[in-house]
């Protein structure tokens, strides 16, 4: 029986179930492993006898083996050893803390199955600057880009474009402040901005050139099945620079979209050069019909789209877990 292995929290949203659910219709297992639940309540074991690895997941009710888990998708990492800060001295826990995804991440880097997608290509992925340099050399648009801490370099790259210049993070993340969540967002650079860019010094950042836009497109790649919607952000105001500002508001707006078959062969290769088999990409299409690539994101979220195609990408991605469909895979070493 095949046994597949998802690493996720307890908060995840519903693509879980679905997925899960696709994956039993097989005969194959489904192994949940919240990693908000470990160390607290999760025990982890790797163990090395008699010229044999075994690993074990007890879960407090189940005992799971997990050296002869077939695949794993890595879905979300959220949250892992969530609540050690309660229970260990806080001299102690950076160390704890380190040791454990030490732990994690070194176990799931081991495992020899097929993974989607191994937790060291996320890493790789962290560099958009890699991704646009690779995009570029495949024949795929990428917008007039400048990464830097120095103000001076940031402020000759702007005002080279009088149609303007956006800023955003090459992270994503959320300031605090009150205990209120602040998400920081794509925004336009005006020239107050230029005027208090000084502390850029210190917080490097991504600029780029601001492209007159016919539609934004989200291409979800599994595979090689390629599923792709678009969304008109000059629907609403504050769409207009980032649609994520609106996402909410405009679930129901997206539209499938024929990619070109060009574009659709450059994506596809994107994904060989990187050896994966998810990517959610985010292009943008200009009046002129150019299409932008401006990032792929290996554990982008899918759910809203995957509602509108009738669970179709949830679907895949149990066929490829299963080897039911076309997938990347070399394997980790002979066995």
């Amino acid at each position: 029986m095949q046994k597949i292995l998802i690493i996720t929290h307890s908060e995840d949203n519903a693509s879980i179930a679905t997925v899960s659910a696709f994956i039993e219709e097989t005969g194959a297992e489904v192994i949940r492993f919240n990693v908000n639940e470990y160390p607290t309540k999760y025990r982890l074991s790797s163990l090395f006898e008699n010229g044999k690895w075994t690993t074990a997941l007890d879960t407090g009710t189940t005992l799971w083996s997990l050296h002869d888990v077939t695949a794993v998708w890595y879905r979300r990492s959220h949250h892992l050893a969530k609540g050690l800060d309660t229970i260990l001295d806080h001299t102690f826990l950076p160390s704890a803390q380190k040791e454990i995804r030490r732990t994690f991440f070194g176990m799931l880097e081991s495992m020899p199955c097929f993974q989607i997608d191994r937790f060291s290509t996320y890493r790789r992925l962290d560099s958009k600057e890699e991704q646009m340099k690779i995009a570029s050399s495949i024949g795929l648009l990428v917008p007039d880009t400048c990464i830097t801490n120095d103000p001076e370099a940031a402020k000759r790259f702007v005002r080279k474009y009088p149609d303007g210049v956006i800023a955003k993070m090459q992270s994503s993340f959320a300031i605090y402040q009150n205990g209120m969540e602040h998400v920081v967002f794509t925004n336009i650079v005006s020239e107050q901005d230029l005027e208090n860019i000084d502390t850029l010094q210190y917080c490097p950042m991504q600029f780029q050139e601001k492209l007159e836009k016919s539609c934004e497109l989200r291409v979800t790649i599994v595979g090689d099945a390629v599923f792709t919607y678009a969304i008109d952000s000059g629907k609403t105001l504050h769409a207009r620079v980032d649609w994520r500002r609106e996402g909410n508001t405009l679930l129901n707006e997206w539209k499938p979209y024929k990619l070109p078959g060009d574009i659709r062969k450059k994506l596809l290769r994107l994904m060989d050069i990187y050896h994966i088999n998810y990517g959610a990409i985010d292009i943008i299409v200009t009046p002129e019909q150019e299409y932008y690539f401006l990032e792929i994101n290996a554990a982008g979220e899918y759910l809203w789209l995957d509602r509108l195609a009738q669970g179709a990408i949830s679907r895949h991605l149990a066929e490829v877990l299963t080897g039911r469909a076309y997938r990347r895979y070399t394997p980790l070493f002979e066995e």
